[in-house]
């Protein structure tokens, strides 16, 4: 399936839950926001919330610095 990802489009196989794909595309899920095609999808509703051919995910991780 292919989605866009942050503005590339990527080839997923497997499980199209928002939860793997925040798994495989960001290394702390911890303080990361997902927005599906506009949308933005809470952490609680990441294992419940799929994505779909052609859809457009945003993956935006804070990160703290100085």
């Amino acid at each position: 399936m292919k989605v866009t990802i942050n503005g590339t489009i990527k080839e997923l196989t497997g499980s199209s839950y928002v939860s793997d794909i925040v798994a495989q595309f960001c290394q702390q899920s911890k303080h990361v926001i997902t927005e599906v095609n506009g949308r933005i999808v809470p952490s609680h509703d990441w294992n419940n919330t799929t994505v779909s051919e052609g859809d457009h995910i945003e993956l935006v991780a804070f990160v703290g610095g100085g």
